[in-house]
């Protein structure tokens, strides 16, 4: 058996020794001696194949049946009906159910940050660091959101190291114009009242000298004097 599978590791990382027998026209004496282990490597590559294959149909199906379930529920979630949104009405899902039950899909996960945002809002801050926490995507600006809104979870709960580490990662995800400085005043803000004034001064200086066309521009100028002031105490 041991040499069985020292043979099949041989082929697999010298695939000179394939093209040297064809070239030397010997491949079907060399055929002939390994069919097996030929075997063995074709049906792997078959079975990674269809599971791939398989995999990816599977997820679609997911996606396509996350997105129907959600119709309703987001519904409930722009009319603020934050409890049926969660949970269901006794018909249509809830987000939460949602979630548990399409969480590998796109759409799943995307049900899980609504899951999130509405347990923020019911000031439900445990439950929406849970969810929000849980969140992943390849969309840069909701996922920089999420991790905005961890941050606003934490500052509800009066934990500003928490808070802190949440908005650097949403300030530090492919910073854009449009938001980063959002997210840069709100860490500011966190570093002040977690009475860190140098670090909020030099958050500020990052708005005033990298984001000199933000609309925050003159608030992050206003706080960072009154910071500067706080760190000389």
């Amino acid at each position: 058996m041991a040499k069985k599978e020292n043979k099949l590791e041989e082929i697999l990382e010298q695939p000179e020794a394939i093209i040297e027998n064809l070239q030397s026209g010997k491949f079907e004496e060399w055929f002939e001696k390994n069919k097996n282990i030929i075997s063995i490597i074709g049906g792997g590559i078959v079975l990674v194949i269809g599971l791939i294959f398989f995999g990816k149909y599977y997820l679609q199906t997911q996606n396509t049946d996350a997105q129907n379930e959600m119709f309703q529920a987001v519904y409930y979630f722009e009319s603020d009906s934050l409890n049926k949104a969660l949970n269901g009405d006794g018909v249509n899902k809830g987000l939460v159910e949602i979630s548990d039950d399409y969480g590998m899909s796109q759409a799943g996960k995307l049900a899980g940050f609504y899951a999130g945002v509405c347990y923020l809002k019911l000031g439900k801050f445990d439950e929406a660091i849970d969810f929000l926490d849980r969140f992943s995507a390849n969309d840069v600006l909701v996922q920089a959101r999420a991790y905005s809104l961890i941050g606003d979870a934490y500052m509800e709960k009066n934990d500003y190291s928490n808070a802190i580490s949440y908005y650097e990662k949403a300030s530090k995800h492919q910073p854009t114009k449009q938001f980063t400085p959002d997210y840069l005043m709100k860490l500011a803000l966190a570093y002040e009242l977690n009475k860190d004034y140098s670090n909020a001064v030099n958050t500020y200086n990052i708005i005033i000298n990298e984001y000199p066309t933000s609309q925050k521009l003159n608030d992050a100028k206003k706080y960072k004097s009154l910071n500067e002031a706080l760190a000389q105490q």
